[in-house]
């Protein structure tokens, strides 16, 4: 298992950053280096069911997960299918003077070949998911 947090400040406002970072249907376009494939399963109100290839360093995940959406102030996310079943993240949207503050926590359950020390360090996921964040980040302050 894998846990961390993270806490980024972005010059923009807090219904711009929310509307990107909760944007799945959009993560391929956005950011392909690290979502090679979305397929969209199923949508109700706020909450969405996703398969999802993600690429964090040489952690390739390929997942189905719950997005639920509590506009402009939290999103998260529950992986419901594949080998990191279990996972959650949730991503807090605050705003601030300087624009908007994401809070973002993330359990990571791996299993099976993930599970390898080398691709289990909580440290490099987290960096690798840290650059993901910064890279929506300057999306939204273009």
């Amino acid at each position: 298992m894998a846990k961390f947090s993270l806490e980024k400040i972005i010059h923009a406002k807090r219904e711009d950053v929310f509307k990107i970072f909760s944007n799945y249907e959009d993560y391929q376009k956005l950011v392909p280096q690290y979502y090679s494939s979305i397929r969209i399963r199923s949508v109700r109100d706020n909450v969405a069911v996703v398969e999802e290839h993600l690429l964090l360093g040489d952690l390739e995940l390929l997942f189905m997960a719950k997005h639920v959406a509590t506009p402009s102030v939290l999103h998260e996310v529950y992986v419901i299918g594949g080998k990191s079943r279990g996972s959650y993240i949730r991503q807090e949207f605050i705003e601030i003077p300087e624009g908007t503050k994401i809070l973002v926590d993330a359990n990571l359950k791996l299993t099976g070949n993930m599970r390898i020390p080398k691709l289990l360090n909580s440290a490099k996921l987290s960096k690798h998911y840290s650059c993901l964040i910064d890279y929506l980040g300057k999306i939204c302050e273009d």
